[in-house]
């Protein structure tokens, strides 16, 4: 009976060992939200769980309002250094706030310190044996007179790609997906994807809110799709995760 018994925890054992994590850094587009049954707010970060098999754990690292400088300066980057292993992987997703130049504390020059930045996360996931996989920032809700989706990101988008083709990094252009999809959604119809809510018509945001950036439930579960669905074209490990 205890020969049985040592070989159903070594059982266990060994699946949960198996697991892989997810370790997901950025920003709000991508952070766990609170009050999850009342808040109509999700990061798509948030949604990716229902996407991967029991095999997975996503932890979710992002956080709202956080840039490549600020993730680094308040140590976020560390604690997740610190819990990386063998086999894990960091979706690593940023430029929203980079881009705040009224903000020292947040602002990266795209070419040089966003850039190093990107490099040091890559390095240092490599370096634990970990997979980085770079994100583009995902497009905001910026459609202009005539219809047409500005891009709102400029070079910081650009310079994560080339660090990922310097480095050999696998790189998912959220920002190139979202525009198609907010682009099918179309310019009314796209307010769904985001926080658009009159006076009085959501109890958890009473005042009302046109908020272009950040995502409702729908927008939140459509991108983690995406992002899932480019991990499964990727044909890495974590391919075969995907649901």
């Amino acid at each position: 009976m205890k020969k049985y018994f040592l070989l159903i925890v070594c059982i266990t054992l060994s699946g949960w060992a198996q697991k892989t994590t997810i370790y997901t850094i950025g920003d709000s587009t991508m952070a766990n939200k609170v009050a999850p049954e009342q808040n109509p707010e999700r990061g798509w970060g948030q949604m990716l769980p229902s996407f991967f098999s029991d095999n997975v754990v996503i932890d979710n690292r992002a956080v709202n309002g956080r840039s490549t400088r600020s993730f680094i300066d308040l140590k976020l980057w560390d604690a997740v250094y610190n819990s990386l292993k063998k086999g894990d992987y960091v979706f690593i997703q940023f430029g929203h706030n980079d881009g705040k130049v009224t903000d020292p504390t947040r602002y990266t020059n795209p070419h040089t310190s966003y850039r190093h930045n990107l490099i040091r996360f890559v390095e240092e996931t490599r370096k634990k044996g970990a997979t980085p996989i770079l994100f583009s920032s995902i497009t905001r809700r910026t459609f202009n007179e005539q219809g047409v989706l500005i891009d709102s990101h400029g070079d910081y988008t650009q310079e994560m790609r080339l660090v990922a083709q310097e480095y050999k990094v696998p790189f998912i252009d959220m920002q190139y997906y979202t525009e198609l999809l907010e682009e099918a959604y179309g310019v009314e119809k796209s307010k769904e994807l985001h926080l658009h809510f009159a006076p009085g018509e959501n109890s958890y945001i009473p005042k009302g809110i046109d908020d272009n950036t950040h995502l409702s439930i729908k927008g939140a579960t459509e991108i983690a799709k995406i992002a899932a669905q480019q991990i499964k074209a990727l044909n890495i490990r974590l391919s075969k995760e995907v649901k």
